[in-house]
């Protein structure tokens, strides 16, 4: 590695305030912005906090608490080397919501900060009020169409494959992170990835995944999710995502979504009892809530006013 990455390349100034939370036994690295009821935010991957930078201002002008974090092992929040299975990643959210002095909160999560929602909603009905998922099935929903389709989802879950080779970080942060700039172009729709936005975007994501550690803290959350699907710690995790969920949920998924497709996610709603909603937002991949930011951001506002 010619050059040093480290954690500061995700200290982004602006009209927020960075700071560090203890939550779950880790430290985690928060950004937020505004005051009213919470809403926190959960990014995916290969991305970071600032995958809501556009979002977050106008959350907090609407007159809530927005909260980006950078999930355990990303961005500037610790990087244990244990901690990626599902129960552990949806107890850090429900950790942060109570070290943050809140009783609940509305979660906000995009790919695989989505499926972390659903988890969270799952485990911890009482401290989610609110769920908002965009570009991530239900997990369980993604699990059945692994094996169920095996020219769709399978096939689109292909990266994710490669990530169970041991030492498989290295090859994503071989000449500087090249492959999480090939992925993020493959995962998003066309009319983002030809704007000088997204060569920004995915510079940041390719920095922000050198810092040391993060590429293999990344790996690892997707290791699990295979190896648990064997395993008897997947299989109590299994039976307990099946508890239907009593938090309204909206779900919105972009129709060019090519890391989690539109057919896959959308039976989520038959594990939702409270409110839900389905909409698929066309010419849009996988990135949402930078592809479509106004279209988002109205979505996330209607669906916090409601119910």
């Amino acid at each position: 590695m010619g050059s040093r990455v480290d954690e500061s390349c995700v200290l982004v100034d602006g009209p927020w305030t960075h700071r560090f939370v203890g939550a779950n036994g880790s430290r985690f690295h928060v950004v937020e912005a505004g005051t009213g009821p919470l809403v926190l935010f959960l990014h995916g991957f290969p991305e970071f906090w600032w995958a809501w930078h556009d979002v977050l201002p106008r959350i907090a002008d609407s007159g809530f608490r927005a909260v980006a974090i950078d999930l355990r092992g990303y961005g500037a929040s610790d990087k244990p080397p244990r901690g990626y299975d599902g129960y552990t990643m949806a107890a850090d959210i429900t950790g942060l919501i109570r070290a943050l002095g809140e009783r609940n909160a509305t979660i906000v999560g995009a790919g695989a900060g989505g499926m972390i929602g659903w988890a969270a909603a799952a485990f911890h009905p009482k401290l989610v009020n609110k769920l908002v998922v965009l570009g991530a099935a239900h997990p369980l929903r993604l699990r059945a169409a692994l094996f169920a389709d095996p020219r769709g989802q399978f096939a689109a879950s292909s990266a994710a494959l490669r990530f169970q080779v041991p030492r498989y970080e290295h090859v994503l942060t071989r000449d500087n992170a090249a492959m999480v700039a090939e992925l993020m172009t493959r995962w998003t729709g066309p009319q983002w990835r030809e704007t000088p936005e997204f060569d920004d975007y995915v510079a940041r994501c390719r920095e922000a995944m050198q810092i040391p550690q993060a590429a293999f803290c990344a790996l690892e959350a997707y290791r699990w999710v295979f190896r648990s699907a064997l395993r008897l710690q997947g299989y109590r995790f299994v039976k307990l995502m099946q508890k239907p969920l009593i938090t309204p949920t909206l779900q919105l998924h972009g129709g060019l979504d090519t890391a989690t497709l539109p057919r896959t996610a959308q039976g989520s709603g038959r594990y939702v009892l409270a409110p839900y909603e389905w909409r698929l937002i066309p010419e849009v991949g996988h990135f949402l809530h930078q592809e479509a930011t106004d279209v988002v951001t109205g979505e996330v506002l209607r669906w916090l006013k409601s119910n």
